[in-house]
């Protein structure tokens, strides 16, 4: 029988290309966005939600229950402010944690039962914030670092059911969420000037394309390609957290 994957976020750079893999080996694909999917997106199904908002989960999952089955949630919905503390609002640091954490335990709740049957796979997109950080971006980094620990939390309880919960931490990747972040740094060459030097600063010399980083989700949620792993953080970086600060 054809496995069933759903993705949040579906419709942004990552999502579509997480989309684009499962489909290409040979998933059925449901995306869910809070705008309506282009022409061109690999989805069998698409579900409208903005998934940060009260309610809107329980709300998702009332269709989601509809599928004959579930085998594998992909929590890819996130957003940004870019920020200093002190000039985040109580409204802002809200709207992140809510959409990129909050939602995540939400679906995974929601997502259990249907999951137990199919032993199937949770896989979490945090952010290598989580473990390393920069300036303007603590709400982010703080979504993601929870994303983390929940990631580990929900692997340990949901491991007698057969579900398996990982997360990716990805490094830089070519968005337009990468692009806005790094519009808030000053370069002589502007926005491509921002890109080349964080590509030179990237061991592996370059910055990621979105359908480089999806083939590790796809690895974690398949029970084939990964049947004994749970609870884990794989970075996908380019080698950026492994290298010294004072180099």
């Amino acid at each position: 029988m054809t496995r069933r994957v759903i993705i949040t976020g579906a419709c942004g750079g990552l999502g579509r290309a997480i989309a684009a893999r499962f489909r290409d080996e040979g998933w059925q694909v449901v995306g869910v966005d809070r705008r309506e999917p282009s022409d061109d997106m690999y989805l069998d199904d698409f579900l409208l939600a903005d998934i940060g908002a009260d309610g809107a989960v329980a709300e998702l999952f009332k269709k989601v229950r509809r599928y004959d089955r579930l085998d594998a949630l992909i929590n890819n919905a996130a957003i940004q402010i870019n920020k200093p503390i002190t000039d985040t609002s109580d409204d802002e640091w809200s709207n992140v944690i809510n959409t990129n954490v909050r939602s995540a335990f939400q679906t995974i709740r929601e997502s259990t039962e249907m999951l137990s049957i199919s032993k199937g796979a949770v896989v979490n997109i945090s952010s290598i914030h989580a473990i390393a950080t920069s300036v303007n971006v603590a709400a982010y980094a703080v979504s993601k670092g929870a994303l983390s620990a929940l990631t580990r939390s929900a692997a340990v309880e949901l491991a007698a059911s057969g579900v398996r919960c990982n997360a990716i931490l990805p490094g830089a990747f070519d968005t337009d969420m990468l692009r806005d972040g790094l519009s808030r740094r000053d370069h002589p060459e502007g926005p491509a000037g921002n890109l080349a030097a964080l590509a030179a600063n990237t061991p592996l010399g370059f910055v990621a394309r979105p359908d480089q980083i999806a083939p590790s989700v796809v690895h974690l949620a398949d029970g084939h390609q990964s049947p004994y792993t749970t609870g884990q953080m794989l970075v996908v970086d380019g080698g950026v957290t492994a290298k010294l600060g004072s180099e």
